[in-house]
Parts: structure tokens; sequence; C-alpha cells
């Protein structure tokens, strides 16, 4: 179908005029395309990775050797969604060994974008040679969710938020199955 602006007109669910490579500390939400479980199961309030779990693990831990101006804090994989802390600190100086200079500083939305990228390449490659359960078009939604986290105490709260994940999934299922 041809791009008409009429039908096709997505908002952007950034804030308005706010700067996403200034150091800071943002929680980001990123969901498998329609939500499809493919990243292992939660069991007594903890997620079992699957090969495909660990593997989206392996590669956020991986990140910032591709970005060394960030720092990864809490983070969680779900069973069709992954939340995270991530924190963009001041650029180090001097440019790192092996990488070419480029003077752009990366985005919250280009870190984003080369895990999303990375891990669906390696995904593909699990699907092919370790009989993945295969995805619809792409592995994650289009977008991404993010918050600004702006004190201390919304830290704290979104940090306890990730790690009580398991849980609420377990006692959300629950209720879905009680009614």
């Amino acid at each position: 179908m041809k791009y008409n602006p009429k039908i096709h007109n997505r908002q952007s669910i950034r804030l308005k005029g706010y700067d996403y490579t200034q150091p800071g500390y943002y929680f980001i939400t990123i969901c498998t395309q329609d939500r499809r479980c493919l990243f292992g199961e939660i069991s007594n309030g903890k997620m079992n990775l699957n090969d495909a779990g660990n593997t989206v693990q392996k590669e956020w831990m991986a990140l910032p050797n591709r970005f060394p101006n960030i720092r990864l804090h809490e983070f969680v994989i779900m069973p069709d969604h992954f939340h995270a802390i991530i924190q963009i600190t001041v650029p180090p100086s001097g440019q790192p060994q092996g990488i070419a200079p480029t003077g752009i500083v990366p985005a919250i939305g280009d870190m984003v974008g080369a895990f999303k990228s990375i891990t669906t390449v390696a995904y593909i490659r699990g699907v092919k040679t370790k009989e993945w359960t295969p995805f619809r078009k792409r592995l994650w939604e289009r977008n991404y969710w993010e918050h600004i986290i702006r004190d201390e105490r919304a830290f704290q709260n979104i940090s306890i938020y990730i790690k009580r994940n398991p849980i609420k999934w377990e006692e959300k299922k629950r209720e879905k199955y009680n009614k």
C-alpha cells in the first residue's frame, strides 16, 4: 500500500523538544510483535529464560561495548516484553579503539534500535539453526515506550516495579483464570 499521510499519520510518543542524547536515566519497555511469548516462562515468581531469552540478555549486557556512554541498571526479560533502566552518562573522552569518529552522540532511540536489530538477527539465526519459535514479520513491535526518570524516588519505584514484574505476571495470570 502506498503511503498516505491521512491514513498513515503516526504521532510521536516522545516528549516534544526533549534531547534524548543528554545524560540521565530512562525507563524503557520493548514488546514483542503481537505480544508473542518467545523468551521463556515464569514459574514461582521467577522468569526462566529459554535460549532466546538468554540471547536477549547477552545482547543487552553487551550494549555498553557499542555505546560506551551508557550504564545499564535494573532490567527484566519477560516472556513477551523487556523492561530496563538505562543511563546515559557524560561521553568518555577520546574515541574508543576501532570505532570511527562520527561526532554524533547517540540518543536512546539509537540504542534501542541497535538492540532490537542485533537481537532480531540473533533470533533469526536461532530460528534457522536451533528451532526457536518463528515470528511473523518482526520480532519486536515497531516502537518502544520510554519514561524519563527525573529523581531518585522515581528511580527506586521503577527499579522495584521491574524486579516485581515476574510476580505481577503470575498474579495477573491467576486473576484471569479465576474469574
